[in-house]
């Protein structure tokens, strides 16, 4: 059977003394000091992102601004008749006048464009630093033989003429009674200073089947020995090049060899500008 509850048990019950000691008021104020706090954490929060989110686009901005500076630096610097353009002629003693040399897509455009050829067939591609060699013959020797060497340099812009030479030997007249070629060659000399390339170089056509290969010496304080690479860009003709380094000093020494790796004859290459010429031995030897 129940007991009743009087007020005097209500008064000695500890959870309703409790209960009358906590008012419901103060306990609303504990949570509307919750709900504060996490309000203003929210809100820390909100302002934190902002600050990020602006960092970031001014960082974007920034690196946009960076991007187009150097892309208008790098167009005056390559654009024909440009700051390369002049230095360039500076330095092959153009005094009061400018290249303007033109932007092509390819290596051959670039040298097409610049040297308006009638006619240009590539026999050989060669990558070097920078960019890459372009062997060429142009067929203006009938009766005789000629070669042409381009570098083209590898731009933002595109492929840009670099420097470059040619030669032509024609046969027209009898040659020397029992002498025959055995090749020929031009010496392009060291590239020009704060301009880049892949010079010095020695090129020239192997003009007898018997040479099997080519040496070419250096001189001065680092003297060296160097193999030319051997190219036949048609069936029973080929032409041979050396690229040299830097350091590389007159006077050269050429050697055409058979296949034995005999010498079977050589010539000394003096000229610091561009030497042309063919070696030759005696018939029979």
């Amino acid at each position: 059977m129940g007991s009743r509850i009087t007020d005097e048990n209500l008064r000695r019950d500890s959870l309703f003394d409790r209960l009358r000691e906590t008012p419901i008021t103060e306990r609303r104020r504990v949570g509307e000091r919750r709900l504060a706090d996490i309000l203003a954490n929210a809100g820390q929060r909100e302002v934190a992102a902002k600050h990020l989110r602006r960092r970031w686009a001014i960082g974007v901005v920034a690196a946009l601004a960076v991007m187009i500076l150097a892309a208008g630096i790098g167009y005056f610097y390559e654009a024909p008749g440009g700051f390369a353009d002049r230095r360039l002629s500076k330095a092959m003693g153009l005094n009061g006048s400018t290249l303007h040399i033109p932007i092509g897509r390819t290596p051959e455009e670039a040298v097409e464009k610049f040297r308006r050829f009638d006619t240009m067939r590539v026999v050989h591609r060669e990558a070097v630093d920078g960019g890459v060699l372009l062997f060429i013959k142009r067929n203006i020797q009938p009766n005789g033989t000629e070669l042409q060497v381009e570098f083209v340099r590898r731009t933002w812009l595109g492929w840009k003429w670099g420097m470059g030479g040619g030669y032509g030997i024609g046969y027209g007249e009898p040659g020397e009674a029992g002498v025959r070629s055995l090749l020929n060659y031009m010496t392009m000399p060291s590239k020009y200073p704060g301009v880049p390339g892949p010079y010095p170089l020695v090129v020239g056509e192997l003009t007898d089947a018997s040479v099997a290969g080519v040496i070419l010496k250096t001189s001065g304080e680092k003297p060296g020995k160097y193999a030319a690479d051997i190219v036949e860009y048609e069936p029973g003709k080929r032409f041979w090049f050396v690229l040299l380094p830097e350091f590389a000093e007159l006077p050269y020494t050429v050697q055409a060899l058979d296949d034995q790796g005999n010498i079977a004859a050589e010539k000394t290459l003096k000229d610091p500008v561009n030497d042309t010429g063919d070696l030759r031995t005696s018939v029979g030897r």
